[in-house]
């Protein structure tokens, strides 16, 4: 996917996050701390399906890419740990404080690095719905919630999945 700007509004609360040359980070990308850089999204490793995935990268969760890193780039980026972000998700409708995290490709086997989809288990979540949608779209509000940098999303449920 290419850069897309998806902070809407809030305090982002961004980090100065290193990144290998060879890793690939497009502006609105998620991305989780990998030992010590930051990497997409998609570059988890996908394992056990979507529920597992989602758990597990959950844990290493820093943040959205407010900067870009091309391959062989060795600068550091900015990553926000905080704010409201537009995401992309299946058409669906959304409540105030439903969780969401990371959805995958339509194969199932990676994870997408700008879209979501509402999930059961704050564990699996990086962040709530920050606007109802009370008629199906494909874009949602999302207040991102680093697990790396805030402790993450905690004591919330989703309400309609």
């Amino acid at each position: 996917m290419s850069d897309n700007m998806r902070w809407r509004y809030g305090d982002t609360n961004p980090v100065v996050a290193a990144v290998d040359s060879a890793t690939v980070i497009e502006i609105g990308d998620n991305v989780y701390q990998n030992t010590d850089d930051a990497k997409p999204a998609s570059d988890y490793t996908y394992a056990d399906g979507l529920n597992a995935t989602q758990d597990a990268i959950a844990d290493e969760y820093l943040g959205v890419a407010m900067q870009r890193s091309r391959a062989a780039d060795t600068d550091d980026i900015r990553v926000a740990t905080s704010g409201v972000f537009e995401f992309t998700c299946a058409s669906s409708t959304f409540e105030l404080g439903d969780v969401v995290g990371l959805d995958d490709n339509s194969d199932g086997d990676e994870l997408e690095d700008q879209k979501v989809i509402t999930v059961t288990d704050a564990a699996r979540a990086i962040g709530t719905v920050a606007k109802r949608v009370a008629t199906a779209a494909t874009t949602v509000l999302v207040a991102i919630k680093s697990n790396v940098m805030g402790g993450g999303v905690t004591g919330n449920t989703s309400s309609g999945a």
